[in-house]
């Protein structure tokens, strides 16, 4: 588990690679996002039906793509021919997307951040989070600092766990086991993790001590309010993921 002391993250984490300024989980998303200064990504992955890793959010392509249905039912073949921007704007008809793997040697690149939200089609849990951590055993570099696994689904973090356990971890809550957290922090320290990632209104100074105090790192999702990230930063959190990069300054 990370400590405290050695926690390697920039505060400021782009939503998706560019929040809503440009079509989500695509490269000219992340491209924008750069450009605005920030140097910490959060991506969606999930697994093709020939077992490559790509990026959606949603479990089916109506909302972000011309396609239709379960995104994990396609080869990648049939995924990269999709339209992932035209519904965002005209600006960015013709968008695809990409890889897990482009993204992440686009981000050793230009030596930026990453946090791979472990998103699987329902069934897939397991086997996603052991691609992705197959994945980075494979191509990112031991002596620089790691990607931040994350997800909702402790079955995909155990997977991620399984075949890389050098790679961070934080377990997603978007609603409080039992409302006092502490069901939470167990399950997260079971799982190896070195964060909890809320959604932010969960957060309080009793939280914030209490996470910390197990040795785990506070981060909240999406946050797009000033008010909000304001209220973060006073009760000391670490992580701050949101779509409005063009509002925050990540210096």
């Amino acid at each position: 588990m990370t400590s405290l002391a050695t926690w390697p993250y920039p505060l400021w984490v782009a939503h998706r690679g560019a929040g809503k300024l440009a079509p989500e989980n695509t490269m000219s998303a992340f491209r924008l996002g750069a450009a605005h200064g920030y140097r910490m990504f959060e991506c969606d992955a999930k697994l093709s039906k020939d077992g490559i890793l790509f990026l959606l959010h949603d479990a089916t392509l109506e909302r972000t793509t011309n396609g239709h249905g379960i995104g994990g039912a396609l080869t990648l073949g049939d995924i990269a021919q999709l339209d992932a921007g035209s519904w965002h704007s005209r600006a960015f008809a013709g968008e695809a997307l990409p890889t897990l793997e482009a993204l992440a040697r686009w981000c050793l690149a230009n030596r930026l951040f990453l946090n791979v939200e472990i998103k699987p089609t329902p069934g897939e849990e397991e086997a996603t989070g052991r691609a992705c951590g197959a994945l980075m055993q494979r191509i990112w570099p031991q002596d620089i600092v790691q990607p931040l696994f994350t997800s909702f689904k402790p079955d995909a973090l155990k997977g991620a766990k399984d075949v890389a356990p050098h790679i961070p971890r934080g377990l997603l809550v978007d609603k409080l086991a039992e409302g006092t957290g502490d069901a939470d922090v167990q399950v997260a320290l079971g799982l190896g993790c070195s964060a909890m990632v809320l959604n932010h209104a969960l957060w309080n100074a009793d939280l914030v001590a209490k996470v910390h105090g197990a040795g785990l790192r506070c981060s909240s999702y999406t946050v797009n309010d000033e008010w909000a990230a304001q209220r973060l930063i006073d009760l000391n959190t670490d992580g701050i993921i949101t779509d409005r990069v063009d509002l925050f300054s990540p210096a």
